[in-house]
């Protein structure tokens, strides 16, 4: 018999029972969205989490002292640190939490103390009013910039230049408001307030530096700028390199897209298990298939249908089911990503590969779950399958 005659004869058996197959298909249907969308998911997240590393600038180096260690480091070890080369800029940095009043409104908000370098290195510029300068910091200027998101937490508007907000007891003046940063992995970049890091260090009676970022002069001297880094800190800390980090935005996107990829896979294997589902639902329904049809498949044998034509039938319809289930799928895989994006407001990303993948992964299913309703449907004695009732 003719494979074209075979694949009408199977479409025909699918299509008798619409509703049977549509309940059979749905495991797969539900599979294949799943990968889809999960994939695609981890897919965008990993793409913003890129973009959001690399906006920092592919030069900058952070510094992160670990542990309690009374190890201190001054600002004169970083200046002097400074001078090394393949280093362009360094800025140090403590944060604390702290609760901010106005007079009519309170928040709790995180406390960024920094040098003027700082706005350089990380990227950051104000939308109205300045930043803190090398006279606030030589002075111990109380003076704030904020973050648009506590500016509207304190007063309900951003044009807040020149009010006085009060931080754990004392009065700051705002002397800048930050542009919108938006929230990036590390959290909320508009939910903050940065002061000069010598009023902090008096105002929270605490002189150690625990954390400082570095701006190379180009992205091909950063291997230099962290050796002299590393170096430094190797002298500080005896060569505990437990004691302390340093990463560039190299490693760091590489840790942030490892992790991605890692969730992607668990959430990816997860949702592959509804393919499996799927696949035994298949089989079941072949298996009662083939129960219901035991004296078709008695007539066609007595009349001379070989075993492979028996068996290929079988198999066309499980894979048939199986690859309309998997053209559902991935039709309910963009239609779900289009909602995720347009309400959810969620980046997808799909890959082609990814779709193709699916799909191919969706027929194998079906094809191996079929075989055993197949085999066992093409060895039926024609004797005993006309006398089945």
């Amino acid at each position: 018999m003719r494979f074209s005659k075979l694949l009408k004869m199977a479409i025909s058996s699918v299509l008798a029972n619409k509703v049977r197959s549509f309940l059979t298909m749905l495991g797969i249907i539900i599979g294949i969205a799943s990968v889809i969308v999960l994939v695609g998911m981890g897919e965008g997240t990993k793409q913003n989490i890129s973009s959001q590393i690399e906006s920092l600038g592919t030069n900058l180096i952070t510094v992160n002292i670990m542990g309690r260690r009374n190890v201190s480091i001054t600002t004169e070890e970083l200046e002097k640190l400074k001078t090394k080369p393949g280093i362009k800029n360094m800025a140090p940095s403590m944060s604390q939490s702290v609760t901010v009043r106005s007079e009519n409104e309170s928040t709790s908000t995180t406390v960024e103390a920094s040098t003027p370098s700082y706005s350089t290195i990380r990227k950051l510029n104000v939308s109205s009013g300045r930043f803190i300068n090398e006279d606030d910091v030589e002075s111990r200027y109380r003076v704030a910039v904020i973050g648009v998101d506590t500016a509207n937490k304190l007063f309900n508007n951003t044009n807040v230049v020149g009010e006085s907000v009060n931080i754990n007891g004392a009065a700051f003046l705002i002397i800048g408001v930050l542009e919108k940063q938006g929230t990036s992995m590390a959290g909320s970049g508009d939910d903050r307030l940065i002061i000069p890091i010598t009023t902090a260090q008096r105002f929270f009676k605490n002189t150690q530096i625990r954390t400082f970022y570095i701006e190379a002069e180009s992205k091909d001297k950063v291997s230099q700028a962290m050796g002299y880094l590393t170096l430094f800190m190797n002298n500080k800390f005896n060569n505990d390199t437990d004691s302390y980090r340093v990463m560039d935005q190299s490693s760091l996107l590489a840790t942030a897209s490892s992790a991605s990829d890692s969730m992607t896979g668990m959430l990816s294997g997860i949702a592959a298990i509804s393919l499996l589902v799927g696949g035994i639902g298949i089989m079941n329904i072949m298996l009662v298939s083939v129960i219901e049809r035991t004296k078709e498949i008695g007539i066609r044998k007595a009349i001379g249908a070989k075993r492979r034509v028996i068996l290929m039938q079988f198999l066309l319809e499980s894979a048939g089911i199986s690859s309309f289930g998997g053209i559902l799928g991935v039709a309910s895989g963009y239609g779900a990503a289009y909602i995720a994006e347009k309400f959810f407001s969620t980046t997808v990303v799909i890959s082609n590969k990814v779709v193709l993948g699916a799909f191919i992964f969706s027929v194998l299913v079906g094809v191996i779950f079929g075989m055993y309703p197949a085999d066992k449907a093409s060895k039926l004695s024609p004797i005993e399958a006309l006398r089945f009732e």
